[in-house]
């Protein structure tokens, strides 16, 4: 076993930048698109991209996990932004649960409350995953096809409302229909074309022909989509293909840092001291972020070749630490994310430098070139969603969660209809007792859901 001493941050420069370049660029896009699905303002994914890196990345001990914005979140945030007055009006309520979910993370932390995702099931989790891909998959069709209108119908797949499950259903079903509609009907063609190809070039990057040639896979499929939809638009010219206002990111430009601190949004305490339901996200926030950045602390740890352990109740802390401040500044719920955790241990990362540097180099994009941000599509970003949804919810994972029994499996459905026809939190807690009811009560460990 190597000594400690040989993972010092300061002596793994060699092996840390170039993967830090590699997380930066495939963070670069999910930050943004996270936020579009979280319809909340595309900077503060991006904020929450820095915080993730440079505030959790050195408080963690985690060797290679990167923490950010996670599309497990997106619906919660959406959720709670709509049910606060719309991003115009609810964006500043929400950031306070933000900042009390971080102030819970942190206190589980010190209570040592690492433990918890040995007890949770496995069944529910991958449910609750399994569902926000699906929503997400959901939510991009109108981006995809250029038909932006704001379908209230649509938006209560991810409302907190309560309505009965039967009158929710028809909802869904009639609001689904609506879009798909309105969505072939009045698509706008040069959004379809960037979409298309964006689509394509993330599905390419996935064969093997690009996984095992150790030069191309080092290139992350979502940059390469990115940079395809911008040149696309950009030889639309000013045509009538050419996409401009609401088929583009909107994000502030900044002049210097002193504009950067003048353009962000901060927590309004005075509004939000007296709503009940910012208690309650907050709450839901500070478990299923907890939960999500165990779970890939677990598969983190896994791909470290050194079989590094972290420590989980410092993990919380940081995370807390991390919710707390991005809160503070408007950013969304930072969680330890598997992608890019992922992305750092196949680029050859070593140490925390690579999460670290990677938030740096977040920072120095909105500083520095945001006018190209400005330039890419949000069909691109749909197109990166529609992979990140079907990822959460593909058919393999089904076929896992079969392969575990009819309780888990039974637990999983479940779960996953619980939440896509009511709200995440209550499938969440359905999935939990539905679980306890099949197992006569007991909570399996990790280790056991895994044995079977």
């Amino acid at each position: 076993m190597n000594s400690n001493n040989n993972f010092s941050p300061f002596k793994n420069f060699k092996k840390d930048i170039p993967a830090s370049i590699v997380v930066f660029l495939v963070a670069l896009p999910l930050c943004l698109g996270i936020a579009i699905a979280s319809g909340a303002p595309p900077i503060s994914g991006l904020i929450a991209g820095i915080i993730g890196g440079i505030i959790v990345g050195t408080l963690s001990g985690s060797p290679l996990g990167v923490s950010g914005p996670a599309a497990g979140l997106a619906t919660i945030v959406y959720a709670a932004i709509e049910g606060f007055g719309g991003i115009e009006n609810g964006f500043e309520i929400f950031l306070v649960a933000v900042v009390l979910g971080g102030l819970i993370q942190l206190i589980a932390g010190f209570l040592k409350a690492g433990v918890i995702a040995q007890y949770f099931p496995s069944s529910v989790i991958q449910g609750m995953l399994a569902a926000i891909g699906i929503l997400i998959f959901f939510k991009q069709i109108s981006h995809a096809f250029g038909y932006d209108k704001n379908l209230k119908e649509v938006e209560m797949m991810a409302s907190e409302n309560g309505n009965f499950l039967s009158t929710w259903f028809a909802d869904f079903i009639n609001g689904t229909a609506n879009m798909f509609n309105n969505a072939i009907n009045h698509f706008t063609p040069g959004v379809l074309i960037i979409t298309f190809v964006s689509l394509a070039i993330l599905l390419f990057w996935q064969t093997k022909l690009i996984t095992k040639n150790k030069v191309l896979s080092l290139i992350p499929g979502p940059l390469l989509a990115v940079i395809a939809g911008v040149l696309i638009n950009v030889g639309y010219g000013n045509g009538e293909m050419a996409l401009i206002g609401k088929h583009l990111v909107d994000i502030p430009v900044v002049e210097s840092l002193s504009d950067f601190s003048a353009k962000l949004t901060f927590p309004n305490f005075s509004r939000a001291i007296s709503e009940p339901q910012v208690y309650i996200t907050a709450i839901v926030i500070a478990l299923v972020a907890s939960l999500e950045t165990l779970l890939c602390v677990e598969a983190s740890d896994k791909q470290d070749p050194f079989k590094r352990d972290t420590p989980t109740n410092r993990e919380l802390k940081a995370q807390g630490v991390g919710n707390i401040i991005s809160g503070l500044i408007g950013g969304l719920p930072v969680t330890q994310v598997i992608v890019r955790s992922s992305a750092n241990a196949q680029s050859g990362g070593k140490t925390k430098m690579s999460a670290i540097i990677h938030g740096f180099l977040l920072l120095f994009t909105v500083l520095l070139i945001p006018s190209i941000l400005k330039m890419i599509p949000m069909g691109t970003l749909a197109a990166i969603l529609f992979v990140v949804g079907y990822k959460l919810a593909r058919p393999e994972v089904f076929k896992k969660m079969k392969a575990a029994g009819k309780v888990h499996f039974s637990t999983f459905l479940v779960t996953i209809a619980a939440i896509c026809f009511i709200n995440l939190l209550y499938g969440i807690i359905i999935g939990f007792i539905f679980f306890l009811i099949l197992n006569k009560g007991k909570l399996n460990t990790a280790e056991e859901i895994n044995a079977q």
